[in-house]
């Protein structure tokens, strides 16, 4: 990934927070025909591994985990805020009008070793602790245990878990740090005025 040191976020626990609030990961890996890239929701655990580890789960059918390249390390990408960035809100345009349009974004990329875990038991912890973490916020927060155990039984068992041990951690903030400050504040009141969630996400990213 292309990163100037100006864009270049560093800190893990932002880095982790990300991750935690935008877990459905591009997973890319290596496998005998070449590049494959999955799209998966991973479950991060900070207190393992140096900085951290991701698991997950994919279909038994799916040839990532049976086609695996080994001793290459698989790339998880998570996806922040992102959004269109006008030079119509840049104050510098009325003054000499060398302004272009651009994309602002964040994004971190995981790198580490992919182990596949076919391991029933462990599946099912993972399930429900990836079903705990996104159902916290309900009202009635639905659990694994809620449907028939023979039931799940039989989903689990067509699915194999993954796990990432992070060997390499990188983020990239690109939230117009590049521009001046009127300009800086300038987009930010054009995200907001656009009214949609998108230019609402990034200008308060903007603003952190």
């Amino acid at each position: 990934m292309y990163l100037p040191a100006h864009f270049e976020e560093t800190r893990i626990d932002v880095l982790h927070g990300l991750i935690r609030s935008r877990p459905f990961a591009t997973v890319v890996t290596l496998c005998k025909e070449g590049i494959n890239a999955n799209h998966i929701p991973l479950h991060l655990s900070s207190e393992s591994g140096q900085i951290g580890v991701l698991r997950g789960h994919i279909a038994r059918s799916n040839s990532m985990w049976s086609d695996l390249v080994q001793d290459v390390d698989a790339l998880a990408i998570f996806q922040g805020p992102d959004s269109y960035i006008s030079p119509s809100w840049y104050p510098t345009k009325q003054e000499h009008g060398k302004v272009v349009p651009t994309w602002n974004y964040a994004v971190v990329h995981a790198y580490g070793s992919l182990r596949i875990i076919d391991n029933v038991e462990w599946v099912r912890n993972l399930v429900e602790s990836l079903t705990g973490q996104q159902e916290a916020g309900f009202t009635k927060p639905w659990a694994v245990s809620d449907a028939p155990r023979d039931y799940t039984d039989r989903l689990i068992d067509s699915i194999v878990g993954i796990e990432i041990v992070i060997s390499k951690l990188t983020g990239k903030w690109k939230v117009s740090q590049n521009q001046p400050v009127q300009n800086q504040e300038g987009v930010i009141k054009g995200l907001k005025d656009r009214g949609d969630i998108r230019a609402f996400e990034m200008a308060t990213l903007m603003e952190e």
